[in-house]
């Protein structure tokens, strides 16, 4: 599915290599977490790098290929827009502050308690106490999959997670419910922090977890229920968050370091609102104020200076009239 939405995308002709669930060829090539290999027409990798770094990659490309002489825009690539029905909100549920790192643990999607895809899904982080000692907190989010094309349905009862640990193990609160919210629908992640006390080896949380999905082109709303195990041990192949790298520090009182991305469709310098199209083909328009904090091309930047078709990435709240950006940053497009 996720080759097929990049084929749609971007309207490619070149072949696309997908590694399987289990993450054998990540295994295979290092397991770093954002590696990056040249390879030869003969099956020979030039370069490699555990961290992708598109301006050495650039830079290989040429010493191995040679330069590229005409470039190619990306205005000239007739990219299609992907129209995926009625615009979902963004922004509009306050995000969790982490206490401190974390790290992922293991999560088993229990795929024979449903009969319906898994459209939203948890990504679980433990701090390292939990980890070292047994007893400390989890984080838990619940993200809606961009490639089903749903959104939370607002208008019916909030998610709702039932917990419980084996083992003698104690969590708390064992019932998450999530906020109320004031649109109709949203896809927003939601969020909460559990404490977990006694862990020992081998407990496992099983959540148990009940919401509302409607897919975007309103055709079909449903209730859900679907549960999921976690395993009290480091998941290598789920990556972790990490600080943004312009030197852009996370202030007191947001939400975490979780950001979002989009593409700039429109920008009203007067009316101090800037518009973004999502990944998954929605739009959303943000105000952006004297307290928006914006980084381009390394520099502090006000909105005037963002140009149309640069990618963004965003750190939003909700306000009662659109959602604010907080901060964002962004490169000049090449």
């Amino acid at each position: 599915m996720h080759v097929k939405e990049a084929q749609n995308r971007l309207g490619s002709g070149f072949t696309w290599l997908c590694d399987t669930m289990d993450n054998v060829a990540k295994h295979q090539f290092g397991d770093a977490p954002n590696s990056e290999f040249v390879i030869a027409p003969e099956g020979r990798i030039v370069r490699s790098r555990s961290w992708s770094d598109p301006d050495q990659l650039r830079k290989d490309l040429t010493e191995l290929v040679g330069p590229v002489r005409k470039p190619t825009r990306e205005s000239e690539l007739n990219l299609p827009q992907i129209i995926t029905g009625r615009n979902v909100s963004q922004g509009v549920v306050p995000r969790i502050r982490r206490p401190g790192r974390m790290q992922a643990v293991t999560v088993k999607a229990e795929v024979d308690s449903s009969k319906d895809p898994f459209y939203a899904k948890l990504r679980a982080e433990a701090d390292f106490d939990l980890l070292r000692s047994g007893s400390g907190q989890m984080y838990l989010g619940f993200l809606i999959d961009p490639l089903y094309h749903v959104h939370w349905n607002n208008l019916s009862k909030p998610l709702r997670v039932a917990v419980t640990a084996t083992k003698n193990s104690h969590v708390e609160p064992s019932i998450l419910k999530g906020p109320k919210v004031h649109v109709e629908s949203d896809s927003d992640p939601r969020e909460f922090l559990i404490t977990v006390e006694n862990a020992q080896r081998g407990t496992e949380i099983q959540l148990d977890v009940f919401y509302y999905a409607c897919d975007d082109d309103q055709t079909w709303c449903k209730a859900i229920r679907q549960s999921y195990t976690i395993s009290l041990e480091t998941d290598p192949d789920a990556g972790r968050i990490q600080k943004n790298r312009s030197g852009l520090r996370r202030r007191s009182g947001t939400r975490g370091s979780l950001m979002s991305i989009g593409r700039v469709t429109r920008i009203d310098v007067r009316a101090e609102t800037i518009t973004l199209r999502m990944p998954a083909g929605n739009s959303q328009k943000y105000r952006v104020t004297n307290n928006t904090s914006i980084v381009r091309n390394g520099r502090r930047s006000p909105l005037k200076a963002i140009r149309k078709g640069e990618m963004v990435r965003y750190e939003s709240e909700p306000t009662d009239t659109e959602p604010t950006i907080v901060r964002m940053m962004t490169r000049s497009t090449r």
